[in-house]
């Protein structure tokens, strides 16, 4: 029985001590083993051995980067006015043995030395180059706490300030001095915005004024032209006109039968109109003609008859052509047209009247 019990604390015996000897590392992580309190090794990562009783394993150090947030701390600014700065610590263990034995507690010392380092890098500043400057803040404290953390084994990755808290009334003085800047910008923009309003609406006008006095300039030129040249084609038309009455004169040589067959044409337009109720035709009509051709041979010179070949006056080219194949065949049928008037004005002035030609007529004393 005493020998099963003996057997027994044996092998409880070697379990503890195999126990004791085994060491499992986490990943990321470093043990700094002792042995009597001294400073025997640093066990890496994974399965390790020690000597049970003899060697501990004192501290696990986490050699991942580590991210750090300090309380916001209280500095005062060059024109003496304080501000709460909270920042953030981004650092990480390289020496395991020097962040276990060259300083007690590392975080609590990075703490320490960035209020320090940052009330002294912000006394330097005023107010608004606190509020402006984050990153010439951050370049600061990293130089800082990098060149003194490293004998402590530590790195110092990256130092950034979440947030600078000035007092309340300087922060109520801010806001209205922002909100006057923005006033003012708003009130700047307003007056640029009306007077290039106004430059435009002058210049649109006195474009538009350009362009109607060319407008109305370009219409009056164009009406005087269109005027001109009316006036032109009208004196070009009735000076042809005139031409053509003159040259078919000239070519028609009229004669005594020749005015009393015009006369003759007129007098039915004579008898025309409402004041005109009664119109009476002498029996002597064919003595008025010839005493009328008298009359007019006699004052203009127009002989009674014609002859000897049609001589054309040539008066320049006109529109319009009139041809005649012979002067003697137009002079014979104004003779007989005009014939044909005096035998229709005896007809007319009395039923019982025979019909005479201007042969037949007596010649005026």
């Amino acid at each position: 029985m005493v020998i099963l019990v003996l057997l027994g604390l044996l092998l409880l015996f070697v379990i503890v001590v195999i126990a004791k000897a085994i060491r499992v590392v986490p990943q990321a992580y470093a043990g700094v083993v002792e042995r009597f309190g001294k400073y025997k090794e640093t066990l890496p990562a994974g399965l390790n051995f020690v000597v049970p009783f003899i060697d501990k394993v004192h501290y696990m150090i986490d050699l991942r980067e580590q991210v750090v947030s300090f309380p916001p701390q209280g500095a005062i600014t060059e024109d003496n006015l304080t501000v709460d700065i909270d920042t953030v610590i981004f650092f990480q263990v390289t020496d395991p043995i020097a962040a276990t034995y060259e300083i007690s507690n590392y975080i609590q010392a990075i703490e320490q030395l960035t209020m320090t380092t940052l009330r002294n890098v912000v006394g330097g500043m005023d107010l608004e180059q606190t509020l402006t400057s984050r990153e010439t803040i951050n370049s600061g404290l990293s130089a800082v706490l990098d060149e003194t953390t490293g004998r402590w084994g530590i790195k110092v990755k990256r130092v950034e300030i979440k947030g600078i808290e000035p007092p309340p009334s300087i922060k109520d003085a801010m806001e209205k001095q922002m909100r006057a800047d923005r006033d003012k910008r708003a009130f700047i923009l307003t007056a640029e915005g009306q007077r290039q309003s106004a430059i435009l609406t002058a210049e649109g006008n006195k474009q538009a004024a350009i362009l109607n006095a060319e407008g109305d300039r370009e219409a009056v030129i164009l009406a005087a032209q269109a005027e001109r040249e009316s006036a032109i084609l009208r004196a070009q038309g009735e000076g042809q006109a005139i031409q053509t009455v003159f040259q078919a004169i000239h070519d028609g040589r009229p004669d005594q039968s020749l005015l009393a067959y015009q006369y003759l044409q007129m007098m039915p337009k004579i008898a025309e109109g409402d004041a005109n109720k009664l119109w009476v035709i002498p029996s002597e009509i064919t003595k008025a003609l010839e005493g009328l051709g008298s009359s007019i041979h006699e004052i203009a010179g127009i002989p009674k008859h014609t002859s000897g070949p049609a001589k054309r006056v040539e008066m320049g080219p006109t529109e319009p052509t009139i041809s005649f194949e012979s002067g003697d065949r137009e002079q014979s049928a104004a003779g007989e047209a005009a014939r044909q008037a005096i035998a229709e004005a005896q007809s007319a002035a009395g039923p019982g009247t025979g019909t005479t030609t201007p042969s037949e007529a007596p010649t005026a004393e």
